[in-house]
This record gives C-alpha cells, sequence and structure tokens, in this order.
C-alpha cells in the first residue's frame, strides 16, 4: 500500500515539475501553444511575453498588453495571440498553416515572473482528430499515469 501511495505521489511530482508539453499538429493544420501564468495579480502593462521557436526565430512578443509587430516573417501572418485571455494569466498561441519546418521547441518566457514553459511541436503528415481546426492530441505524461495505475493495482 506504502508502494502505492508513493508511485501515485511520484506521478503527481512529475507533472508539477515538468515545465514541457508535446503538441501534435498535421501539414496545413493548426495548433494552440500553451502558455499559462501561475501569478495573476499583474498589471497588463508590466508583463512581457516572448515567444521563441528552436531558441532564435521570434514567433510572438506581448509586451505591456499587446502584441508587438516584429515577427520572424515565417510567422507574421500564422501566429495569432488572444488579447483577451492576458489578464487571465493565459499567453497561448495559435499557429496556423502548419509546415515540417515548424516542428521543434516553442519557448514561452513570461518576464514578470520569470517562468518558462517549453512546448514541443510534432508535425505529422496524416490527419488526425480535430476538434474545429485544432488537432487533439494526448500527452506522453497521461500514458505514464496510465501505466503506473495499472502496476498500482497489480501490485495490490
Amino acid at each position: 500500500m506504502m508502494i502505492t501511495s508513493f508511485i501515485c505521489v511520484f506521478a503527481v511530482l512529475i507533472n508539477k515539475v515538468s515545465l514541457q508539453e508535446t503538441v501534435e499538429g498535421v501539414i496545413g493544420g493548426s495548433v494552440l501553444l500553451p502558455c499559462s501564468s501561475t501569478e495573476h495579480d499583474q498589471k497588463l502593462q508590466d508583463i512581457t511575453v516572448h515567444w521563441r521557436h528552436n531558441g532564435s526565430k521570434i514567433v510572438c512578443d506581448i509586451i505591456g498588453g499587446r502584441h508587438s509587430e516584429s515577427r520572424d516573417p515565417d510567422y507574421k501572418s500564422r501566429a495569432e495571440t488572444f488579447p483577451e485571455e492576458y489578464a487571465r494569466g493565459n499567453f497561448f498561441i495559435r499557429l496556423s498553416g502548419l509546415t515540417h519546418t515548424d516542428a521543434g521547441e516553442f519557448i514561452c518566457l513570461i518576464s514578470h515572473s520569470s517562468e518558462q514553459k517549453t512546448v514541443r511541436l510534432i508535425i505529422n503528415g496524416k490527419q488526425g482528430r480535430k476538434i474545429g481546426s485544432d488537432v487533439v492530441t494526448s500527452s506522453p505524461l497521461l500514458w505514464v499515469y496510465i501505466v503506473l495505475s495499472v502496476v498500482s493495482i497489480v501490485l495490490i
């Protein structure tokens, strides 16, 4: 019983510590790249968020509650922000018109709280299950929970 409790607590801690998420998309489709702040008491004018692709390409900058127009040409018309969500601490972006070159790591840096989120984007050539124009995928971490739960049940 003690082992089961330990495994469950360990699985929850892995989820809390892991700041990387994996998102899958299909060629020509769109995805939401998540990024949220744990601090919700900041004024919009004090918030600066930087989205980068593979460490260098400027995908989007949100400065003082407004998105900056200085972006890499690859993302100028394809990265959409949602200003109505900023006050809630949500700085996710929708990336549309996906291509194979979009695969890789997207980093969201929230300056006021020094939070950094990494989203790994995988591009598939085949269609996924869709809701609207966003592809729905499961997180590899979900499989860890499933496996740990099955192992816990077997050990009991």
